[in-house]
Formats: structure tokens, sequence, C-alpha cells
């Protein structure tokens, strides 16, 4: 019974937290012009948020992780809204389907979104955020796309921002390595030889010669 309480707590709160930041868009100019980029949707991991791309405008530069200064705003103002939060937050770059510009140096979508993840990282500290309130920053490229059946979709170019429950992130901490097998117990020492009752061995002296062609 104390952990269905304790769940729907944690609900309570995160329709609170959704219903906070929905008025905050709608309330300050610069989050509303901007709205139809944010999505806000309760799953059971949590509550998303998701700052998508239009095709007319971008969060970053082409092929960059510099945040735009409107999407510098959001985040920050975001990070505002998520300062007193108690649960832990993920945090994910995305990018499209297409192929980031030559590769050079092995540099792809994987590196740009986790570069974009972290640079938003650091407005949402700069706007209130705890940074010990991340549980995880990472970059996922284009292997969880927004519009499967549209892969090149600037919608699919976004940063998700997820305020985990306790069961998402039980989830995502690490397995537990078996214990180690105990180790065998030592066997008994043997009894000691008493030498002095054996003669030492007499080795005749033409046996230690190495005979013609040994190895060394």
């Amino acid at each position: 019974m104390a952990q269905e309480a304790k769940t729907r707590q944690e609900a309570a709160r995160l329709d609170a937290l959704e219903k906070k930041i929905a008025a905050l868009i709608n309330s300050n100019p610069k989050l509303a012009e901007f709205g139809s980029q944010i999505q806000l949707e309760k799953t059971t991991d949590g509550l998303h948020i998701q700052i998508v791309d239009q095709q007319n405008r971008p969060m970053f530069d082409a092929g960059s992780s510099l945040v735009k200064p409107y999407m510098r705003d959001i985040l920050r103002e975001i990070g505002m809204a998520l300062g007193d939060v108690e649960n832990r937050i993920a945090l994910a770059g995305h990018t499209d389907a297409t192929p980031y510009g030559s590769g050079e140096r092995g540099y792809s979508n994987w590196e740009l979104s986790a570069d974009r993840a972290n640079a938003s990282r650091r407005e949402l500290v700069s706007g209130g955020l705890p940074d010990d309130k991340l549980r995880r920053v990472e970059g996922l490229a284009s292997s969880r796309l927004l519009r499967p059946e549209a892969p090149t979709d600037p919608i699919n170019r976004r940063i998700s921002i997820v305020v985990m429950t306790q069961a998402a992130e039980d989830r995502m901490a690490p397995t537990a390595l078996p214990a180690a097998a105990p180790k065998p117990a030592p066997a008994p020492a043997a009894a000691a030889v008493e030498t002095s009752m054996a003669p030492a061995l007499q080795i005749p002296a033409d046996v230690t010669k190495s005979s013609p062609g040994s190895g060394g």
C-alpha cells in the first residue's frame, strides 16, 4: 500500500509539472511563439518534453551543436521550471537519417547528437536545473525517429527531456554483478619429509652433459 501511495504522489507531481510547463509556454511571449515546437506527453517512463525542429526554424546551426538564440531561451525557461523537481532527468539528442556531411575523422550523427545533448544540458543548467538531477545525457542519432515513415523529416531532429518516474530510473540502474564464488579452502599441508633420512641423489657426471645437438 505504501508503494501505491508513493506512485500516486509521483503521478500527481508529474501532472502538476506538465500543467506548470504548459502554462509557462502559454504565458511567456518568447515561448508562446515557438509553442508548436514544444511537445509534452506523459508515458509510463514519466513526463516527456520534446523540442523539435521545423523546416524553417532549426534549433541548432546546420551540422553544428551551436544553440540558436530562441532555443537557448526555451531551454533556460524549462531549466528554471525543472529546478525544484524531485525526480531525476534523462536528456537525449536526436538527428534525422540524413548522413552527417563527409564523415570527416569519423564524426557522424552519433557524435553530433551527443554534442547537441550536452549543449542543451548546459543551457538547462544555466536556467536553474541542478546538474546532479541529470541521470543520463546521450546522443541517439537517428536510432529513434519520431516519424519512421519520413526519416529525413526535420521533426526527427529534436532534444528530448524525460522527467523520469522512480520505476524508470530503477530500470536504468546498472545490473549488479553476481557475487564472486567463494575460494576453496586451501588443501592441508603435506607432512614434512625428513631429509636427513633420505640420502642425496647421486647423479653421474655424464648424465648432466648435454648431448650433441640438443637445445639450450
